[in-house]
């Protein structure tokens, strides 16, 4: 692994990065700087031309896109959402969940063809959830939320919702319940197309390194 070669690695802050950084290190990338509990955003990566990138994970594509990262790591359900021109290597397996439908389960709707006609869903992923819909043949009124999507139909602005869920507790905790799935989501590494080309040597030499992590941790 060439570590001369500058490489810029977006890594998503919040609940993925801590995975994020013990996939890094198993691979023998000192993460001591991207531990520091600081409120940088460019990270290097000690004895090297790397760095880290935090953002926000509805961000990570972008940064990948536009070439401010040579790689990033995101969620499948930001990538079906977004639709940016990136290169897609590698499924890392965590932050597993499901992309689903959900009702009020006082509605007794059991099947998505039960909502009614242009009904309001409520979601973070508006196009994958109009495409969905516009499949099925239901006309509905999608409302997007960047908060708490279970709200919706709790204060009947919505009567279903979109959204992921890993355990359903939350759905549960609301009163909700799935009555389809629309996706089976994990977190993917992505890189920048051109970066992809030019710095080919380097990005998948580190692709394979995880891939053998990973396989062994599956293993």
């Amino acid at each position: 692994m060439n570590k001369a070669t500058p490489l810029t690695i977006a890594v998503p802050k919040g609940r993925l990065q801590g995975a994020v950084i013990s996939l890094c290190e198993e691979v023998g990338m000192d993460c001591s700087e991207l531990k520091d509990p600081s409120r940088r955003l460019i990270v290097p990566v000690p004895g090297t031309t790397w760095r880290f990138l935090l953002a926000k994970p509805a961000d990570v594509p972008t940064y990948v896109e536009y070439g401010a990262a040579d790689l990033g790591v995101v969620g499948k359900d930001i990538l079906l959402e977004s639709r940016k021109d990136v290169a897609e290597l590698l499924d890392l397996g965590f932050g597993k969940c499901r992309l689903i439908v959900a009702v009020p389960e006082s509605s007794g709707i059991q099947d998505i063809q039960e909502l009614d006609f242009n009904s309001r869903v409520a979601t973070k992923f508006p196009r994958i959830t109009t495409e969905f819909f516009n499949r099925q043949g239901i006309q509905a009124e999608v409302v997007e939320l960047n908060g708490s999507v279970e709200l919706g139909p709790i204060v009947g602005l919505a009567d279903a919702i979109v959204d992921i869920t890993e355990t359903g507790t939350t759905l549960e905790e609301n009163g909700l319940i799935p009555i389809t799935d629309i996706a089976r989501v994990s977190t993917r590494l992505i890189a920048n197309q051109v970066s992809y080309k030019v710095k080919y040597d380097v990005i998948h030499s580190l692709v394979e390194q995880f891939r053998v992590v990973l396989a062994g941790k599956r293993s």
